[in-house]
């Protein structure tokens, strides 16, 4: 028993004194420097150029209705027509 309770003591007494280097702080800004200077992607810009990305795509958005009716001049299918026959003939039914 007196082993056990030794071996307990122990393994706290290490614990304890292992614990304040596991709450150590990172410095994340020093590691995206490190990072950087090794070549690695940089983030941040990748980040920006893809907002920018995003922001020009808004401005050319895409009109569905306009779509649509080249789609029907072009003898596609008219899915609203098909809906409204569909409904139609489920309330029939």
């Amino acid at each position: 028993m007196k082993r056990i309770a030794l071996a307990l003591a122990a393994l706290t007494a290490v614990s304890i004194a292992a614990a304040p280097n596991s709450y150590a702080a990172v410095d994340f800004d020093e590691l995206r420097r490190e990072n950087l200077e090794k070549d690695a992607l940089d983030f941040d810009q990748l980040r920006r150029e893809n907002l920018e990305k995003d922001a020009i795509a808004a401005i050319k958005a895409v009109d569905f209705d306009e779509l649509r009716r080249e789609n029907l001049e072009k003898d596609a299918l008219d899915f609203d027509l098909l809906r409204r026959e569909n409904l139609e003939k489920d309330a029939i039914a």
